[in-house]
């Protein structure tokens, strides 16, 4: 089992470790007791995990809320939920919330801890690979609102995050894939990370092709670390997204406006990140920021782990552009674009003409 602590920003004084293994969930207990003083547990978790995993963290000391599955139910209706079980089972401020599933539970979850009593203890146990490379850490918790994704939330770090990889292999292939999507991200910001190590995250991704898509343990460990550790170097500079944690969001501005123009029930986040990294490559290709081989090679990175890199949508631009402003990143009208301008570096820019940016849609 490895274990990383993730330091979130000296002057909050606020750490908490990361448990990456095999079969961890078999031992989950004595993980969340020696990193909480909660005795009573609300799991939150959905109908699609709770068969699979529910009895395996059944005990006299839990309740469960089971929720329906999917990004759509990501909404203040379904916060209320579990709000309302958890004063149902009059929850004190002592006791700890636990998120059981993707990244939309872990989202939901988190922000009901963080709003209950003013905050209770809040533990992550992300079953897919999305969120164990990327929505379990850091500390973001939100719900959708009908004008954007994730426009109502807080930042709100867990005790600890229990990442155990042999869930993985309970997940259908485009699931699976979906978490590829913010996987391969990694690849693209590695340097600008700035995590005081070079990984050669593309390279290990070009080499360990094979054993990723197997779903092999021991690779997959390596994965989620090196994923984590760029995301907390990140995170540990920038908690509260004011600059440098922007550049976590390569191919979400396009992504979002996706998900959102398709009900979000059309593409999955990763799939719509996967076709928002590769605009944004179009993108900095007409900018000249990055050369055409790194540019072919990033695209046949994604192709070649199969993930989407285009939609047969046929959008509506100014509406498509109307929906891109209203990301959380725009500050004062400028819309704010995560563009790689180099090998494995990005830039954040707000300076590019809103026909080029729609050049690609």
């Amino acid at each position: 089992m490895d274990k990383l602590d993730v330091k979130i920003n000296a002057k909050s004084a606020y750490s908490y470790p990361i448990f990456i293994g095999e079969n961890l969930i078999n031992n989950v207990y004595k993980l969340i007791s020696d990193n909480t003083k909660a005795k009573r547990y609300l799991i939150v978790t959905n109908e699609t995990i709770y068969p699979l995993l529910g009895k395996k963290l059944a005990s006299n000391n839990s309740e469960f809320i089971i929720l329906p599955d999917g990004e759509i139910y990501k909404n203040m209706e379904t916060l209320i939920q579990i709000t309302d079980k958890a004063l149902e089972m009059k929850l004190e401020r002592n006791d700890a919330i636990i998120a059981l599933g993707g990244g939309v539970i872990g989202d939901m979850a988190g922000f009901a801890a963080s709003i209950y009593r003013r905050g209770i203890d809040f533990i992550q146990i992300p079953t897919t690979l999305l969120a164990q490379v990327d929505s379990s850490v850091g500390g973001k918790v939100a719900v959708n609102h009908t004008s954007g994704k994730n426009m109502l939330g807080a930042f709100y770090q867990p005790q600890a995050v229990i990442s155990d990889t042999s869930v993985l292999k309970t997940l259908d292939e485009r699931q699976y894939k979906t978490g590829l999507g913010e996987v391969l991200k990694y690849a693209f910001i590695e340097h600008t990370c700035s995590a005081g190590k070079d990984f050669n995250f593309l390279e290990f991704l070009e080499n360990n092709q094979n054993n990723i898509l197997k779903r092999e343990d021991k690779t997959l460990c390596e994965l989620i670390k090196i994923c984590c550790t760029l995301k907390s170097a990140v995170v540990n500079a920038d908690e509260k997204e004011k600059g440098l944690r922007a550049i976590l969001n390569l191919g979400h501005t396009y992504a979002h406006a996706i998900e959102n123009l398709t009900n979000y029930k059309k593409y999955t986040h990763g799939e719509a990140v996967s076709i928002g990294i590769k605009m944004v490559f179009d993108l900095a290709l007409k900018l000249n920021t990055v050369t055409k081989n790194y540019y072919d090679r990033a695209v046949n990175l994604l192709k070649s782990y199969g993930l989407l890199i285009k939609t047969d949508e046929v959008f509506d631009k100014e509406m498509f552009y109307h929906v891109m402003q209203g990301d959380k990143k725009v500050t004062e009208g400028k819309l704010k674009i995560v563009l790689p301008n180099g090998e494995k570096s990005v830039e954040i820019t707000d300076n590019i003409d809103k026909k080029i940016i729609l050049s690609g849609i």
